[in-house]
C-alpha cells in the first residue's frame, strides 16, 4: 500500500505516478485519470450506490422516492452476489460474474436509460443517472478480470486515517513535510495490510535498522519488508 504525496489534483499527476503501468486500476470517475495510457479503469459501484442513497428524500414511503430506491436494491443485489463469490479463484469468480452479474448490470442500464427521462437537471437523482450512464462502460470493465473489484473501498479504508488525521493537523508544513507523512502511512498502512502489529514492527525498524549496513547494501532493506518472514515472527 503506498502514498504518494502531489501538490496538486491535474492529471499531469496520476500520469507520472502510473507511467509504464498496465492493467487495471480501480477508481471514482475522478476525470484526472481519463489521460493515464495504458489502464483500464473499473469504477466503484460503492460510489454509484451512494448517489442513489443521497438522491433518495426524507419521505421514504413517497412517490419521490421510488426511483432512487429501486436504483439502490438493484444495486444491493450485486454486492449480495459478489459476497457469494468471496473465496473464489479469479477464473470462477469471473465467469460466475458473467453468469449472474452481467444480466442484473445490463437490466440496470436499460433500466436507467427509461427511468431517467424527465427529471430535473440539477437534481441529485438526475446526477446519478448520469453519473452511471456516462460512465457504463467503465462499470462493466471488472467483469473482463476475476481480480478486479466491484468497489475501491479498499483503497478508500486506508487512505481513511490520512483523511481523519488531515483535519486535526490542517497542514504538512511543507512539501517535504508532506512526503514525509506518505512515507509513514505507507510503512504503517503496509504493516495492517500483512497483518503486523503496527507498533511492534515500527519499533523494530527503529532499532534494528540503525545499525544495519544497508546504505551500502540497499538489498538488505528487503529483509525489513512487512511480509519477510523474520519480520513476520517478531511484529505479530
Amino acid at each position: 500500500r503506498y502514498f504518494e504525496y502531489q501538490p496538486g489534483r491535474g492529471g499531469k499527476y496520476p500520469e507520472a505516478f502510473l507511467k509504464g503501468y498496465t492493467g487495471y486500476i480501480h477508481t471514482d470517475a475522478y476525470s484526472g485519470y481519463n489521460g493515464v495510457k495504458g489502464v483500464t479503469r473499473c469504477l466503484c459501484y460503492t460510489h454509484l450506490r451512494r448517489a442513489f442513497v443521497d438522491a433518495l428524500p426524507k419521505d421514504l414511503h413517497g412517490t419521490e422516492a421510488s426511483k432512487p430506491a429501486e436504483a439502490v436494491v438493484r444495486l444491493n443485489k450485486l454486492f449480495e452476489i459478489e459476497k457469494e463469490l468471496e473465496g473464489l479463484d479469479p477464473e470462477q469468480k469471473k465467469k460466475e460474474r458473467i453468469d449472474r452479474e452481467k444480466p442484473l448490470l445490463e437490466a440496470f442500464w436499460s433500466w436507467a436509460e427509461i427511468h431517467s427521462a424527465g427529471e430535473l437537471p440539477k437534481s441529485k437523482l438526475h446526477t446519478a443517472f448520469q453519473y452511471a450512464l456516462n460512465n457504463r462502460q467503465e462499470f462493466f470493465n471488472y467483469l473482463e478480470d476475476g481480480n478486479c473489484s466491484i468497489s475501491n473501498s479498499l483503497a478508500e479504508n486506508c487512505i481513511r486515517p490520512f483523511v481523519i488525521g488531515r483535519k486535526n493537523w490542517l497542514f504538512a508544513g511543507s512539501p517535504k513535510g508532506a512526503a514525509a507523512s506518505a512515507g509513514i502511512y505507507t510503512l504503517v498502512e503496509t504493516a495492517k495490510a500483512n497483518g503486523l502489529d503496527v507498533m511492534k514492527y515500527i519499533k523494530y525498524i527503529l532499532s534494528d535498522m540503525p545499525g544495519s549496513i544497508f546504505l551500502e547494501n540497499p538489498e538488505y532493506l528487503d529483509d525489513y519488508l512487512p511480509w519477510d518472514p523474520m519480520v513476520q515472527e517478531r511484529c505479530r
